[in-house]
């Protein structure tokens, strides 16, 4: 990943002969390859949850069990809706020049889905511990997980942008 300042969602950086053509084109490609490991988590999850109501036991799960369930699916969708959106701007906007625009959109996609992911994991891990042991237990492991991502998705670049900021 590139480093330097961000401005709009374009990232600068990159080489001292690198104009703003190559690097919106470096920017969008980089993009692209988060986008890849986002989309395969996502993908997975979704498609897990997508089976979950087709098993034998979802039936005995408790009403506010098959709440969280729902939230936790259409949260999954959202998530793969925001990390697939940018397909679809290049799609649209393909040869129009628009590539700023798209580099931008597409970073604030990406950073919302991360957090989309993030909140259904977190709501997976309170579902499951609710099912397998209690719902306190299932809100204190959720918590985790968010501290989790939290820490190490954005308190660790932050830590390592202070410490390098002069």
């Amino acid at each position: 990943m590139a480093t330097g300042s961000s401005h709009g969602g374009v990232i600068e950086g990159g080489g001292p002969d690198e104009g703003p053509a190559e690097r919106i084109t470096r920017n969008w490609n980089e993009l692209l390859q988060e986008l890849r490991v986002l989309q395969t988590g996502v993908q997975i999850l979704t498609g897990f949850l997508l089976t979950v109501p087709f098993s034998p036991r979802f039936p005995d799960l408790a009403d506010h069990q098959q709440t969280i369930y729902l939230v936790v699916l259409v949260g999954s969708i959202i998530t793969t809706t925001l990390i697939i959106a940018p397909v679809s701007f290049h799609r649209m906007l393909f040869r129009r020049r628009q590539r700023r625009w798209l580099v931008t959109a597409s970073h604030l996609c990406a950073r919302a889905g991360l957090v989309g992911f993030a909140i259904v994991s977190a709501l997976v891990v309170l579902l499951v511990f609710d099912v397998v042991l209690t719902f306190g237990a299932g809100v204190i492991a959720a918590v985790a997980v968010l501290v989790l991502f939290i820490a190490l998705w954005a308190g660790l670049p932050l830590l390592n942008g202070r410490n390098n900021s002069h």
